[in-house]
C-alpha cells in the first residue's frame, strides 16, 4: 500500500472502516489480522474480509517491517444464507 494514500480511504467497505482506523488500531498495539479484525470490525461484514483483510496485512507489514509472507491472514466464515424451517425440522418443501 502507497504511503501518501489519504487516511480517509476505506479500506473495508462492509464495515466502513478508514485507513486511520487500521493505523490507529495498529497503533494501540493490535499487531495481527486477526487482532485488528476484533478492535475495529474489520472484516467482519458479509465479505468476510476477503477484500480488505489483504489490504490490511499490506498496512501491518509496512508498519512492522515483517514481510508480506509473514502475515497470516484471518480465518474465511462461510457466507450467511437463508434456510427454511422445513429444511431445519427435516422435512421436505412440500411438507
Amino acid at each position: 500500500m502507497s504511503e501518501n494514500l489519504d487516511d480517509d480511504i476505506i479500506i473495508c467497505r462492509c464495515e466502513d472502516i478508514t485507513l486511520s482506523e487500521i493505523r490507529q488500531s495498529i497503533g494501540e498495539g493490535n499487531l495481527s489480522t486477526e487482532e485488528i479484525k476484533r478492535s475495529c470490525r474489520c472484516g467482519m461484514g458479509p465479505c468476510q474480509g476477503r477484500t480488505c483483510m489483504p489490504l490490511v496485512a499490506q498496512e501491518l507489514a509496512k508498519i512492522t517491517g515483517k514481510p508480506l509472507a509473514e502475515i497470516p491472514l484471518p480465518t474465511f466464515r462461510q457466507p450467511v444464507a437463508t434456510i427454511s424451517l422445513g429444511a431445519l425440522g427435516g422435512g421436505g418443501v412440500d411438507e
